[in-house]
C-alpha cells in the first residue's frame, strides 16, 4: 500500500480539531500546520497527531505551499479544519492508492451552512484538488481560492468530503471580510479604473448568478442568503480595492 501524510491547516480550530484528525486515522501521517493558535488547537494537536509545524499565518495559498514539501511521504491528502473525509471517501482513496493512475484527484465537496445542505447556490459542483503527489503540485500565488496546479494528470473521485464551514453567523461575515481584503489584493493588478459598473453592476450580477442562474433559490433562506452575502463581499471587495489604491486601509 502506498502511505501517505495527511495535512491539516489549523487556525483556532479548537471546536474541530478532533473530528477532523479522527476522519483521517487512516494516513500514514498526520501532519498539523498551526498558524500559532491560542484556543487550545496546538496543545490538542500535539495529543493527537504524529506532527505539529507552526508558522504564522500569511494567507491559505502560502501556508500550504510551505507545508507541503515538509510531509513525510509522497502521496498528500489535504484536509481543511472545517472538512470531514467520509468513510466513502477514505475507502475510495486507499483504493486509489493501491495503483494509481493520475499525479492528482479532485475531490468533491457537501456544502453545508447556516445548519443546512446547500444542493446548488453555485455549491453544487464545488471540487478541490486535496489529494496529490508532493513533488509534483503547488498552489498558485493567490490569496484567496487558490487552486493547484499540478504537473501531470488529474483525476476525480466519486465520493465526496463533508464540508461545514459555518460557525456563527457572525463569524461566517468576519471570514468574507477577510477575503474581500485578500481579494482586493489580487484583484490589484488585473482591474483598471473603479467605476459604478464594480460597485453596483457587479454586485447586483454576483446574486443574479448564485441566486437566479445556478437555483439559490431552491436552497430557500439559506441560498438567498449566500446570494446576498456574495453580492456584500464583491462590494466590499472593491470598496476595499478603492481604500488600498487611496493608502487609506
Amino acid at each position: 500500500m502506498t502511505k501517505i501524510t495527511a495535512i491539516i491547516p489549523t487556525g483556532n480550530e479548537i471546536h474541530n480539531i478532533d473530528d477532523v484528525i479522527a476522519s483521517v486515522n487512516f494516513a500514514d501521517e498526520i501532519l498539523i500546520v498551526d498558524s500559532f493558535s491560542t484556543d487550545g488547537t496546538f496543545e490538542k494537536a500535539q495529543q493527537l497527531a504524529t506532527r505539529v509545524i507552526r508558522r504564522e499565518y500569511e494567507y491559505s495559498a502560502s501556508q500550504k505551499n510551505w507545508a507541503i514539501p515538509q510531509a513525510k511521504h509522497e502521496w498528500i491528502l489535504l484536509v481543511d479544519a472545517d472538512e470531514r473525509v467520509t468513510p466513502d471517501l477514505k475507502k475510495e482513496i486507499l483504493d486509489t492508492l493501491k495503483a494509481p493512475e493520475h499525479t492528482a484527484y479532485w475531490i468533491g465537496r457537501m456544502n453545508h451552512f447556516m445548519g443546512e445542505r446547500v444542493h446548488y447556490s453555485g455549491w453544487r459542483n464545488d471540487k478541490v484538488i486535496r489529494l496529490f503527489k508532493r513533488d509534483f503540485c503547488k498552489y498558485e500565488d493567490k490569496h484567496v481560492h487558490a487552486e493547484i496546479k499540478v504537473n501531470g494528470s488529474v483525476g476525480r473521485l466519486k465520493h465526496k468530503f463533508y464540508h461545514n464551514t459555518y460557525i456563527t453567523f457572525d463569524k461566517y461575515l468576519e471570514k468574507m471580510n477577510r477575503y474581500a481584503w485578500w481579494q482586493a489584493k489580487d484583484y490589484d493588478k488585473k482591474t483598471g479604473k473603479l467605476t459604478p459598473y464594480h460597485f453596483v453592476i457587479k454586485p447586483f450580477w454576483g446574486f443574479f448568478k448564485h441566486y437566479i442562474i445556478q437555483f439559490g433559490f431552491r436552497d430557500g433562506l439559506v441560498g438567498f442568503t449566500i446570494g446576498t452575502i456574495q453580492a456584500y463581499v464583491i462590494f466590499m471587495r472593491y470598496i476595499k480595492l478603492w481604500l488600498l489604491r487611496k493608502n487609506r486601509i
